[in-house]
């Protein structure tokens, strides 16, 4: 009975989102308080597990996904991603065009959301097609690979520092081991798969096309742009290295994870961008600040979504059903990791959200963490993989892309959706073999 009201709520939270267009955070609270409600809770209890699992989540992730938004406007307002896409253009030439797109979504998209990432770096894209006389999906598939693979499996976006926090996950593991899957997963499902898109038409649609492209004089240099977008991935990474081969008792030691712990890297992170990408570009503190403030409203609506996924964990822990699906999960001869990529796999095909599906099948695996030996930072980046896969039409990432490259439905789903899966697939391979390996 537990597993099938489990069931029955996330069958809820697919209808409320996807056929009455409710708003996710909306639905996440009544689902919570159906789930609660028929598990045999009391109100009082229920409200007080709904308030609990809100607070619990959203007091971590509100420091890190605020700076971040922060730091991801000040890259791309400062003009540093078009430097950092210009640049890489130049030096790799005609013939590797794809790899300089590669690296430039994955450079732009550590720092910025996807949507946010994708809205700048997309008009670049068409500038680049249209220089190089190349087709379009082969110069944009790799660029938006490396968006939705860093969106995935990285921190500090959303669903991977969401999912680390609830599983209790190192982020600089988490970012390390991320990387390593993202580099297979970005080549495959970016430039390979793209050469078998270059027959199916695609054009800017010129309604969505106003890039405002900067002056030389008025970007960054190309040194500054890569430093500060990169700065909060080398100080968390550089801090999981020192862990695994510095003594631990050491002074460099402590000042290094100092300064590799996610909140205070996402805070040195903004105050150099301020300097580097604000002030020394002649704008007043006054502008910076603007800036600033504009970015956190982007992220408002993420962060009551993952409040009320929140909310529905802590529910599902209080009831006792996470417990009694835990155990019946660590019965299955299948892999955690497989199956925790699978639930993910089954709810973002219902809901849309790769943010949604991460962040529900994180609260019904949880109990696997603590008896099935799996190193949670794999069991993030497994549901993370699984949240990205079989993208289609309730996905605002679906018609964002066939919009702006003016496409069918039918070829939206030949060219977005196979590389959404492909990445989905790539990542749970590489998950497993890290898995064998560590």
């Amino acid at each position: 009975m537990p597993l099938l009201i489990v069931i029955l709520g996330i069958l809820l939270l697919f209808l409320l989102i996807a056929r009455f267009k409710l708003n996710a955070f909306i639905a996440f609270i009544i689902v919570s308080l159906a789930v609660g409600l028929a598990e045999g809770m009391d109100l009082e209890t229920l409200v007080d597990a709904i308030e609990s699992g809100i607070g619990n989540t959203l007091g971590f992730l509100l420091i890190i996904l605020g700076l971040g938004a922060m730091l991801g406007k000040l890259v791309a307002e400062s003009g540093a991603a078009q430097r950092i896409t210009a640049v890489l253009v130049s030096r790799f030439g005609k013939k590797n065009v794809q790899w300089a797109v590669v690296l430039t979504g994955f450079i732009v998209g550590i720092p910025m959301f996807y949507t946010v990432g994708f809205v700048i770096l997309v008009p670049l894209v068409f500038t680049v097609a249209a220089a190089t006389g190349l087709p379009l999906l082969y110069v944009g598939m790799p660029m938006l690979a490396s968006l939705s693979v860093t969106h995935g499996y990285l921190p500090p976006h959303p669903a991977p520092t969401a999912i680390s926090e609830i599983f209790g996950a190192d982020l600089g593991k988490t970012l390390l081991y991320g990387i390593l899957i993202a580099i297979p997963a970005i080549a495959v499902a970016g430039p390979f798969l793209s050469r078998f898109f270059t027959k199916i038409p695609a054009s800017p649609l010129k309604e969505f096309v106003n890039p405002k492209i900067l002056s030389e004089a008025e970007m960054p240099g190309i040194r500054v742009s890569i430093f500060t977008a990169l700065l909060p991935v080398l100080l968390i990474g550089l801090a999981a290295l020192s862990d695994l081969f510095l003594p631990e008792n050491l002074w460099i030691t402590k000042a290094i994870e100092f300064l590799g712990n996610p909140v205070i890297a996402m805070l040195l992170s903004v105050l150099v961008a301020i300097y580097t990408l604000g002030l020394t570009r002649g704008k007043t503190m006054k502008e910076v600040m603007t800036s600033v403030g504009n970015s956190v409203s982007g992220i408002t609506m993420v962060l009551l979504i993952i409040a009320g996924a929140g909310a529905l964990k802590e529910v599902l822990i209080q009831s006792g059903v996470s417990q009694y699906i835990g155990a019946l999960l660590s019965q299955s001869s299948v892999s955690p990791l497989i199956l925790a990529w699978g639930i993910a796999t089954v709810i973002r095909v219902c809901v849309g959200s790769a943010t949604v599906a991460g962040l529900t099948a994180a609260g019904i695996v949880l109990p696997l963490i603590g008896t099935s030996g799996v190193a949670p930072e794999l069991m993030v980046l497994a549901i993370g993989s699984g949240s990205l896969m079989l993208s289609h039409v309730n996905d605002s990432g679906f018609w964002l892309f066939k919009e702006y490259f003016n496409l069918s439905v039918a070829d939206t789903l030949r060219t977005w959706t196979v590389m959404e899966t492909t990445v989905g697939i790539m990542g749970l391979l590489g998950v497993l073999v890290l898995d064998a390996l560590i």
